[in-house]
C-alpha cells in the first residue's frame, strides 16, 4: 500500500521581520493516520494543511481554513 495522504506544517512568523520557518511533510498511508499526526500539530499552534498525494483521485487539499472541519468528519 502506498502513501495516500501527506500533512504539511510550519511555524507562524513572530514578526514580519522574521524569514519563514520551513515547511516539513510527512506522509501517511491512510486518512486517519494523517487526521492524528495533523491534531498533534495544530495542537502545537502550527500551521497546518494536508491532502492526497498525486496521482491520488480524488485530489483532495485541506487548507487551514477548513482543517477543524476536516478533523471532526
Amino acid at each position: 500500500m502506498q502513501d495516500t495522504w501527506y500533512v504539511s506544517y510550519q511555524t507562524p512568523r513572530r514578526s514580519l521581520a522574521e524569514r519563514p520557518q520551513a515547511r516539513q511533510s510527512k506522509r501517511f498511508k491512510t486518512e486517519i493516520e494523517a487526521k492524528q499526526f495533523a491534531r498533534e500539530k495544530l495542537n502545537e499552534g502550527l500551521v497546518v494543511i494536508a491532502g492526497t498525494i498525486n496521482p491520488h483521485s480524488p485530489k483532495q487539499l485541506i487548507t487551514p481554513s477548513n482543517l477543524e472541519d476536516w478533523l471532526d468528519s
